[in-house]
């Protein structure tokens, strides 16, 4: 999961379409599952531009623990990363879901969120590594 901020402090997220195999029609945040001989980080910059478009996003590791429970997935370690982007809604490029836009961090919270973003998204606004990106 990659947490990524732009330079006005939006968070980028992802509206996933219908089709997505675990939380359809919600709003999300880029990432994936990590493939066999990659790393955390490999997989989250893969993803990211798989996803969006971007590369070359400087990440650092936020945040490492179990996916919230959800009937019938299994268990897994889930790795989130947070950067900073000089990128624009421009610069985007949607690969994956219904849409791929950078929301006001008030906005966010207000969304259906996946069970992965509604864990993660709150603890990383009221986090100092956010509080730090803002400056």
């Amino acid at each position: 999961m990659i947490l990524l901020v732009d330079g006005h402090g939006s968070l980028l997220m992802q509206h996933r379409d219908e089709h997505a195999q675990l939380g359809p029609n919600q709003w999300g945040l880029p990432g994936g599952k990590v493939e066999p001989g990659e790393t955390p980080i490999v997989a989250a910059h893969r993803e990211l531009l798989e996803e969006t478009g971007l590369s070359g996003q400087e990440l650092e590791p936020f945040w490492t623990g179990p996916r919230p429970f959800e009937q019938n997935v299994y268990p897994i370690t889930m790795h989130a990363f947070f950067g900073r982007t000089q990128a624009t809604q421009g610069d985007l490029v949607l690969g994956e879901g219904q849409a791929i836009t950078f929301l006001p961090a008030e906005d966010v919270l207000e969304r259906d969120l996946t069970v992965s973003a509604a864990l993660l998204v709150p603890m990383f606004l009221s986090s100092s590594a956010y509080a730090r990106l803002r400056r």
